[in-house]
């Protein structure tokens, strides 16, 4: 017979918290993990463990009765496990990064991190999508937008040079583009959350539903292929359409500088940024950035 240990373990730091957000911070991963975990029991069970309310979660009957059944064993268990850390372990601390930004800029300088502060147990997740900072066990999240994140605190760390490009034949022949607002007469082409044309045309002063309009790439390496290809008009770092500039594939559309409101953020919850592991990385990322402006 299979025993679900990390089922049990799950349910059992669940009961004692009080709250699976709460459970998912103790045990390094997400709500989403903590929740199907305690579906596999409930479903193995043939009865549900938990009532769920505003507060969190409290036990029903059943899991009251199964709580009571594990608590010594697990107890026990966790004596065993900590008699041997040293005083000072911490706990991870979690970081969601996309992974553009990860591996192009956060990745080369993490190591500084580690030098500087080895009591800190610091993990990237470099998932592209976009977490919850209330409900699941991360951190930070590095964000690029405009700053306004309600019910988080946002701390800017850099604006990078974006540019609009695309292919020569297309701007020769589609009409002049002398502002950000003309550009929304050319099919645009986006990442895959579709927010950064929308944002910088805010930014500018030009929102227009038709910011959200085109074609989607997951990777922006190939959004420059597809600027290349004549299908659309590409915002992006400068970094990546550099090659593709100087050999004539693509040209910049237009020249400006853009506001710096619009750029890439450390958010988090307001105890994140309190917390002496979160304090640490929070002096060290902002003291990175400010060493360099662009990414």
């Amino acid at each position: 017979m299979q025993i679900p240990l990390q089922s049990f373990y799950t349910f059992f730091v669940v009961c004692r918290a009080g709250s699976m957000k709460e459970a998912a911070r103790q045990l390094h991963v997400t709500a989403g993990a903590i929740s199907q975990r305690i579906r596999e029991l409930e479903l193995r069970h043939g009865q549900r463990l938990f009532e769920r309310t505003r507060a969190g979660v409290v036990p029903t009957a059943a899991g009251a009765a199964l709580y009571a059944d594990l608590l010594a064993s697990f107890q026990q268990i966790e004596t065993v496990a900590r008699r041997d850390l040293p005083d000072d372990t911490a706990r991870q601390l979690v970081v969601s990064v996309m992974p553009s930004f990860a591996s192009g800029w956060l990745l080369p300088r993490l190591g500084d991190f580690a030098r500087r502060h080895p009591a800190v147990s610091l993990a990237i997740d470099s998932d592209a999508r976009v977490v919850d900072l209330k409900t699941e066990a991360v951190d930070f999240a590095i964000r690029h937008g405009l700053g306004h994140y309600p019910g988080l605190e946002a701390r800017w760390l850099m604006s990078p040079a974006m540019i609009v490009v695309g292919a020569p034949g297309l701007l020769r022949q589609g009409p002049p583009i002398r502002c950000p607002a003309d550009c929304l007469a050319y099919p645009l082409l986006h990442d895959r959350e579709r927010q950064d044309w929308r944002l910088w045309l805010q930014a500018s002063g030009s929102e227009s539903p038709k910011a959200r309009r085109g074609l989607s790439f997951s990777d922006e390496h190939m959004l420059v292929r597809a600027a290349c290809e004549g299908q659309g008009l590409a915002l992006v770092r400068d970094i990546y359409a550099a090659a593709d500039l100087q050999k004539g594939t693509l040209c910049k559309a237009l020249e400006g500088q853009w506001p710096t409101q619009f750029g890439y953020y450390l958010v988090g919850l307001a105890d994140s940024f309190a917390a002496s592991g979160g304090r640490a990385f929070v002096d060290w990322i902002q003291a990175e950035a400010a060493r360099s402006p662009g990414v």
